[in-house]
C-alpha cells in the first residue's frame, strides 16, 4: 500500500487560547510534512501508534505515553495504523517549566481524563472557567509527567549512522558488534565510544529500545506474539516477552489488550 498525500498542520499563526486542543482521526499510512511552531506540544495516541522524528530523534506515540515537542523543534509524523489522535498546542510563556527537549511522557490518570474529556466533547478552545480550570490542571499535571527513555536517538556520525539506519530497515538483525565493527571497517572499542558518545547508551541497549518500539505497532495490528519474537530476532518468545515487560511495565498481550479496551 502507497502512502497517502502528505498531511499539513492548522494553519495558525497564533494560538486562540494558551492551551489549545486537537481532535482527529488519522488513517493508516498518512504522513505528516515537516514543520516546527512557536508553541509546545503534547501528542498522543488514544489507539494506534504514530511515529514521530523530532529534531533527528525518532519517537513512538502508543497509547501508553505521549510525546512532547518543545517550542521551535522541526518535525514529522508517520501514521502506521489508524490513530484516534489528541493533541495539545501549549503556549510557549507557559512552557518554562515543561521539558525543554522532546521526551516521552508517561501520563498520569487524570491527564488522560481531561484529553478523553475534550475529545468525547469535541472542545479544542476551553470556553468556560470550568474548563479553563481543566487546562490548568493539565498543564500542572504536564509539568510532574515522568520522562520515559522509550525513544531512538539518531547519529550524524557516518559509521554510526549507517549501522543504525541497517538495523532500523532490518530490526531481527543479530548480528553483533564485533561483526558489525568488522562490516564497517572500525574496532569494536571505536564503534562502542561512539555509540556512547552519539546515544548516550551501549549498542545492546539501542537494539533492545529499537526492537521494543518496533514491537509496538506488529502488536496493534493483531501479529502473534511468537511471529513478533522470530520477526524481531528472538529464538524464543519468552525472551520477547520479559524484553518487552522490562520496557512497558505490562506483557503483549497485557498490551493488546489494553489497547482493545481503548478501541
Amino acid at each position: 500500500m502507497t502512502d497517502n498525500p502528505p498531511l499539513c498542520p492548522p494553519l495558525l499563526t497564533e494560538l486562540p487560547y494558551p492551551v489549545y486542543f486537537r481532535i482527529d482521526d488519522f488513517a493508516a499510512n498518512s504522513r505528516f510534512v515537516s514543520h516546527s511552531h512557536p508553541w509546545g506540544q503534547l501528542n498522543y495516541s488514544a489507539a494506534g501508534v504514530m511515529e514521530l522524528s523530532i529534531d533527528g530523534q525518532r519517537f513512538l506515540s502508543p497509547p501508553q505515553y505521549a510525546v512532547w515537542i518543545p517550542p521551535g523543534l522541526p518535525h514529522d509524523a508517520h501514521i502506521h495504523q489508524n490513530v484516534i489522535y489528541h493533541s495539545a498546542y501549549i503556549d510557549a510563556p507557559l512552557c518554562g517549566d515543561l521539558p525543554d527537549k522532546p521526551c516521552s511522557l508517561v501520563l498520569s490518570p487524570i491527564l488522560k481524563a481531561i484529553l478523553a474529556d475534550f475529545a468525547e466533547r469535541g472542545l479544542a478552545i476551553p470556553a468556560t472557567p470550568a474548563d479553563r480550570r481543566l487546562a490548568d490542571v493539565l498543564v500542572d499535571q504536564l509539568k510532574a509527567a515522568r520522562c520515559t527513555r522509550n525513544y531512538l536517538p539518531a547519529s550524524d556520525d557516518p559509521v554510526l549512522g549507517t549501522l543504525l539506519a541497517e538495523l532500523q530497515r532490518e530490526p531481527g538483525c543479530n548480528r553483533s558488534l564485533v561483526d558489525w565493527a568488522a562490516r564497517l571497517h572500525v574496532t569494536e572499542r571505536t564503534l562502542a565510544r561512539r555509540c556512547q558518545r552519539d546515544l548516550g547508551m551501549s549498542f545492546g541497549e539501542w537494539r533492545q529500545r529499537q526492537r521494543f518500539l518496533a514491537a509496538l505497532p506488529l502488536l496493534e495490528a493483531g501479529t502473534p506474539v511468537q511471529t513478533v519474537a522470530l520477526e524481531l530476532g528472538y529464538s524464543t518468545s519468552s525472551a520477547f516477552i520479559a524484553m518487552f515487560q522490562r520496557h512497558s511495565g505490562t506483557t503483549p498481550d497485557q498490551y493488546r489488550r489494553q489497547q482493545g479496551s481503548r478501541n
